[in-house]
């Protein structure tokens, strides 16, 4: 197939009702998400609950809930589409490499955030699909586990390191996100209202700031792991909200934090409703 033909055959994969309606529902799924992920740190903060606050404890609160098992099958399937939707822009982007000037420039970027998205998601989705099967496990303890297996290998460390500065990395890019709202092209919102757009733009304002935050501290954990060579300090998203809580004043840093999460799950929500077209 020739380069303009995967471009379009990209184009229309992406662009179709059909999967557009199910990346609708993995947008919503997303949202949920973090929203559990909110109300699981919340009770972290305030001392109502030991789940976990992170994805994993996310999912597991559901499979606690009547229906529970239903639902993450769908969205399992919702978080699916997510991932094809992106790995459907890295053809598109692709055939943009065979330009010259800022189109190629433009395009690696994309292809890259666009790969690491489709990554997320289909992550997400698989961790869903264990819990929904009942054979769901702590996200934190995976990853210890990872990072203990990597400290292991020849050069290990510093690969431990590199991992760390490249999560550290996404949470800057997360913050800047905040601050020069470049997420506003991420949503279509030429049909939202005057006040829609506002609280959008606001919504996205204070959840990039927040999971960009909390993914810095996330890379602080796996490289204070490499540099310690102690792969128990590698506690991801979990154990980084404790290590906020532990901070001075911790809990309300960790309200704020979780409130955080808890806007970029109704920003996830109007994602859902104004998808972005292209």
């Amino acid at each position: 197939m020739t380069t303009s033909g995967t471009a379009r055959a990209a184009d229309q994969a992406g662009n179709s009702d059909g999967l557009e309606a199910l990346a609708r529902v993995g947008l919503l799924a997303y949202g949920l998400v973090h929203l559990l992920v909110a109300w699981l740190s919340l009770q972290l903060a305030w001392g109502g609950g030991g789940g976990s606050a992170d994805q994993s404890g996310a999912m597991a609160t559901l499979a606690e809930k009547p229906f529970g098992q239903g639902l993450l099958w769908v969205l399992a399937i919702g978080l699916v589409a997510l991932a094809v939707w992106q790995l459907a822009e890295v053809l598109r982007y692709r055939a943009q490499l065979g330009s010259s000037g800022n189109a190629r420039k433009k395009a690696i970027p994309k292809i890259v955030k666009a790969v690491a998205k489709a990554a997320v998601f289909a992550f997400l989705a698989v961790t869903a699909l264990r819990f929904a099967s009942g054979s769901g496990k702590s996200s934190s303890g995976q990853q210890q586990q990872t990072v203990s297996g990597v400290l292991n290998w020849p050069g290990g460390r510093v690969l431990v390191a590199i991992a760390a500065l490249v999560i550290i990395g996404i949470g800057v890019h997360h913050v800047r996100k905040a601050v020069k709202s470049s997420f506003l092209e991420e949503i279509d919102t030429a049909q939202a209202s005057p006040g829609e757009r506002r609280l959008i733009e606001r919504l996205g304002q204070v959840g990039y700031l927040a999971k960009g935050v909390a993914l810095a501290l996330v890379g602080g954990l796996i490289g204070w792991a490499a540099i310690t060579f102690d792969p128990a300090k590698a506690s991801g998203l979990d154990g980084a909200m404790r290590t906020l809580l532990d901070a001075p004043f911790g809990r309300w840093l960790l309200t704020l934090v979780a409130l955080g999460f808890a806007a970029f799950g109704v920003f996830c929500f109007f994602r859902a409703r104004y998808p972005q077209r292209t």
